[in-house]
C-alpha cells in the first residue's frame, strides 16, 4: 500500500508539473504596443519575445448571411459582384471586361510528425484552409453592366495545381501553379482551358508558402514571379530555401530567368507604381517573436535588392534564432522596407489606384491592400482592406493605413470572410476576393467621376559614354614619385 501511495503521489506530481508546463507554453503573448505604432515608414520595433509555441488567435470561419456585407469607409458603397464561389483568391481583369478568379488552396502538405504536425493541421482547418484545392479558374462576366456577374464559367484542366497568379500575354494565359509557370492559348471571351499547357519555367514547390503570383511588365517583355519561403526562419536548413523567399524575372526576349530580388520571406501581391514605374510588393514577415513583431510590409523592389530574411528584419535587427551563418557583408547592403502595414496582418493583394477608377478623390493616389488577417496575434489584426497614400512623386506618405473595407469579423470574433485580393474592374470599381466567404465584393464611391490619369514621372537616361581614342601615347613623367628612389 505504501508503494502504491508513493507511486500515485509521484504520478500526480508529474501530471501537475506537466500540466503546468503545457499551460505555460500555451499562454498567449498579448500585444504591448498600440497597433498603429507598428505601421508606417518608421514602425516601432520592440524587443523580441521569442516563443517556443505560437500565440494562437484564429477567427473561426462562419460565412456571410444573406444581405450581410462588410462595412465600407465613409463615401463608399459595397455590393456583391459574385458569390457562391469556392475559395476565390487572385483576380485578373481581361481586356473585354471578364474577370478571372482562381479558385485555389494549398496543395497536399507533407504532414509533419509530433506536436508541430498536429498544430499545423489544426491551424489550417480552423482557418478554413484545410480543404483540398478546387484547382479551377472561374470566368465572371457582367454582360448587362449592372455591377453584378450574371454569367460564370468554370474552367478546369488536369494541369492546374494550386493555381494562383494569372496574366494574359500575346494570346496565351500564363498561370503560376505552385511548382511551375504554365500557359495555354487563350483569347478574351474564351471560357475553357483545353489541352496540355506549355511550361515556361519550373518553380520550387512544397513548403509552408505555396502561392506563386505573376505580373507582366508594361511592355510585356518581362514576367515577375513571387516564391515564398519554405519555413519561418529557415528552420529546416538554409539549403531547403534555395530559389525561395524571392522574386524572379523571366525575359521573353532572352527566354531566360534570373533572381530579381531576395530576402523576402513571403511576397504576394505585386504592382507597378504608376508614377515611378517601380515594382512594388507586399510581404508577410516572420512569426513567433510575439504579438508586436515583426511588421508585415509594403515596399519597392529594385533589381538586386535583399530584404534580410532570414537573418535580419527591418534592415538592422538580427534574428538570433537563425542557425544558418549570415552571408558576409549582408548588413552593408540589405534594404529597409518602405512601409509597415502592421504586425501579422498577412497582406496578400496589392493594386495601385490609376486613372478611371471610381473610388473618389480621397483614394486617388496610393495603393489598396487586402490583409488576410492574423492567426498568431492577440488581439487579432488584419481582416480588412486598407489604403496607403502616396505623394505626387510616387513616394509613400508617412501616415497610418486608411481602412477601406472592414467588418469581416463579427462581434464574437468569428470570420465572416477574409480579404484575399484586390483588382480594378474595367468600369473602375474596386473588386475584392473573399476566399472564406466565397464572394467577390465590389466597392465604388457613388457619384464619383472617373479619376484622372496619373502622369508618370519623366524618366532620366544616362548620357552616352564618349568615344575613346583608338590610340594611346604614354609619356614618361620625370617628376613622378614612381621615379624617385625609395627612402
Amino acid at each position: 500500500m505504501t508503494k502504491l501511495r508513493t507511486f500515485l503521489i509521484g504520478l500526480g506530481a508529474v501530471v501537475v508539473v506537466g500540466g503546468g508546463a503545457v499551460t505555460w507554453l500555451l499562454q498567449p503573448d498579448p500585444a504591448q504596443v498600440p497597433f498603429v505604432e507598428t505601421t508606417g515608414p518608421h514602425p516601432k520595433i520592440t524587443e523580441p519575445r521569442p516563443q517556443s509555441f505560437p500565440t494562437i488567435g484564429i477567427a473561426k470561419p462562419v460565412g456571410w448571411k444573406a444581405g450581410e456585407a462588410p462595412q465600407a469607409a465613409a463615401g463608399l458603397t459595397v455590393t456583391r459582384f459574385a458569390d457562391g464561389l469556392n475559395h476565390p483568391r487572385t483576380l485578373t481583369v481581361l481586356p473585354n471586361g471578364d474577370i478571372l478568379a482562381a479558385q485555389t488552396n494549398s496543395p497536399p502538405r507533407a504532414s509533419g510528425g509530433g506536436l508541430s504536425g498536429l498544430v499545423a493541421s489544426y491551424l489550417f482547418k480552423a482557418a478554413g484552409a484545410g480543404e483540398p484545392s478546387p484547382n479551377t479558374i472561374v470566368v465572371l462576366r457582367d454582360s448587362k453592366g449592372t455591377g453584378h456577374a450574371d454569367q460564370r464559367f468554370v474552367m478546369s484542366n488536369p494541369a492546374l495545381n494550386s493555381p494562383f497568379g494569372m496574366v494574359l500575354r500575346d494570346g496565351r494565359l500564363y498561370v503560376a501553379n505552385t511548382d511551375a509557370v504554365v500557359s495555354w492559348p487563350f483569347q478574351p471571351g474564351q471560357t475553357s482551358l483545353t489541352g496540355k499547357p506549355e511550361k515556361l519555367m519550373d518553380l520550387v514547390g512544397g513548403g509552408n508558402h505555396w502561392a506563386r503570383n505573376l505580373i507582366l511588365s508594361a511592355d510585356g517583355t518581362r514576367l515577375y514571379v513571387t516564391v515564398g519561403s519554405s519555413s519561418n526562419i529557415a528552420d529546416d536548413g538554409i539549403e531547403h530555401e534555395k530559389d525561395r523567399a524571392a522574386i524572379f524575372e523571366y525575359d521573353f526576349t532572352k527566354h531566360a530567368a534570373r533572381q530579381f530580388a531576395s530576402g523576402l520571406r513571403n511576397p504576394n501581391g505585386m504592382d507597378f507604381n504608376p508614377r515611378s514605374g517601380e515594382l512594388w510588393t507586399v510581404v508577410n514577415e516572420r512569426d513567433m517573436l510575439g504579438s508586436d513583431l515583426v511588421p508585415d510590409y509594403l515596399t519597392n523592389v529594385p533589381l538586386g535588392a535583399h530584404y534580410g530574411w532570414p537573418w535580419l528584419y527591418w534592415k538592422k535587427y538580427p534574428d538570433w534564432r537563425v542557425q544558418a551563418p549570415m552571408p558576409q557583408y549582408l548588413t552593408d547592403y540589405v534594404r529597409k522596407p518602405e512601409y509597415a502595414l502592421g504586425v501579422h496582418v498577412a497582406p496578400l493583394g496589392l493594386a495601385f489606384a490609376r486613372g478611371g477608377n471610381l473610388m473618389g478623390e480621397k483614394f486617388a493616389s496610393g495603393a489598396f491592400i487586402a490583409n488576410h488577417g492574423s492567426w498568431n496575434r492577440k488581439p487579432m489584426s488584419g481582416y480588412d482592406v486598407v489604403f496607403v497614400g502616396f505623394d505626387d512623386r510616387g513616394n509613400v506618405l508617412p501616415a497610418p493605413p486608411v481602412p477601406v473595407l472592414t467588418g469581416f469579423m463579427d462581434a464574437k470574433g468569428q470570420a465572416r470572410g477574409r480579404p484575399a485580393w484586390v483588382a480594378f474592374a474595367a468600369d473602375g470599381a474596386l473588386l475584392i476576393s473573399d476566399d472564406v466567404g466565397g464572394i467577390v465584393w465590389r466597392v465604388t464611391a457613388p457619384g464619383a467621376k472617373p479619376a484622372a490619369a496619373i502622369i508618370p514621372l519623366p524618366t532620366r537616361v544616362a548620357p552616352p559614354i564618349g568615344a575613346m581614342p583608338q590610340h594611346y601615347t604614354i609619356r614618361k613623367d620625370e617628376n613622378s614619385d614612381l621615379n624617385k628612389p625609395q627612402q
